[in-house]
């Protein structure tokens, strides 16, 4: 197999080194906010009034995730540039100059939630943003692959039910149970609940306090995401095993999704140690952004397999991707 012309492996490349680099932002955030070190630098965009603090206690971990963030910035620019100039798709230039704004939006409320003592809201719109400008990478770096395309090869079949209005489901809801984590952490509500699966020995808690109602809601939520997870992963395994791409994003998510649930455990069973506290919130991330790659390739599949000549319409999108006999 050979790759399509009209696509850049350097880009797709280049796109998922800044994915990685973002995901490793999200930890070192996360790092940030379990060390208890968010304030530990008072001022921005300097640290004690210089570019480069004295690196000790919890300054390590705020400077640490500036300059990471600062990383990211250089990359996410650099993307957008070489996406605007080699990418073919209107649409994934554009989410690439998106991806811009997003990060702009980023450092500007990460700088707001430093000078204004972490306020609640700004804090968590800081974590909804950084979400949003992960899976905005990962999904630029899925449709970059001269492969992508390629992989998208469907029939018509009228018995098979629809994936996207699940799956697109599926993702809403995960990405609402992030949001409500980040509340929890941001509350310091994290054990507000001591023990699990139980809560105080119960199903159902005394609701005491706001910290335990907002921390059993992150646990419902945690329920709700792994019964759709579910239910999405066995609509795929029944009815899409033909689309191999979807079958190993579907695998990937039930592997992610159980990496999550035994970090949950393991930070509350730990009294919330920091590897897996911070690691909990990582994968979090990584499992929104399978969920949502796969949102979006069961779309492309839909819409392929709405057209009458639906394999003609793949082959025609990438001719360059079948084997060729040579004598």
């Amino acid at each position: 197999m050979t790759s399509s012309p009209s696509r850049s492996p350097g880009l797709h490349r280049f796109a998922v080194v800044c994915a990685a680099a973002t995901l490793l932002l999200i930890f070192v955030g996360g790092l940030v906010t379990s060390t208890g070190s968010a304030l530990a630098v008072p001022d921005w965009p300097l640290a004690f009034g210089k570019l480069i603090p004295q690196l000790e206690g919890g300054v390590r971990f705020e400077y640490g995730h500036r300059l990471v963030a600062g990383v990211v910035v250089i990359l996410t620019l650099i993307l957008a540039v070489w996406s605007w100039q080699a990418e073919p798709q209107r649409w994934v230039r554009k989410t690439a100059l998106a991806a811009i704004a997003l990060i702009v939006a980023q450092a500007i409320l990460g700088g707001i939630t430093v000078l204004l003592l972490l306020p609640l809201p700004i804090a968590v719109a800081h974590a909804a943003i950084g979400q949003a400008l992960f899976c905005m990478i990962v999904v630029i770096a899925a449709f970059t692959n001269p492969r992508f395309a390629a992989d998208v090869r469907t029939a018509v079949d009228e018995r098979r039910p629809a994936l996207t209005p699940l799956a697109t489901v599926t993702t809403i809801m995960i990405y609402a149970q992030i949001l409500v984590g980040a509340v929890m952490r941001h509350l310091g509500a994290g054990l507000a609940i001591p023990d699990f699966p139980l809560a105080f020995g119960r199903l159902v808690p005394p609701f005491t306090s706001v910290y335990v109602g907002i921390n059993f809601a992150h646990r419902c939520g945690a329920l709700m995401v792994v019964i759709f997870v579910i239910w999405t992963v066995v609509r795929v395994m029944r009815f899409y095993r033909g689309e191999v791409g979807m079958v190993g994003l579907a695998l990937g998510l039930v592997a992610l999704l159980l990496s999550q649930i035994t970090l949950g455990a393991l930070t509350i069973w730990s009294g919330r140690a920091v590897l897996p506290t911070t690691a909990h919130v990582a994968v979090g991330a990584a499992v929104l952004a399978t969920s949502l790659v796969l949102t979006i390739r069961s779309h492309a599949i839909g819409r392929l397999a709405a057209v009458p000549e639906a394999a003609t319409l793949a082959d025609r999108l990438n001719p360059a991707m079948e084997p060729k006999l040579t004598a």
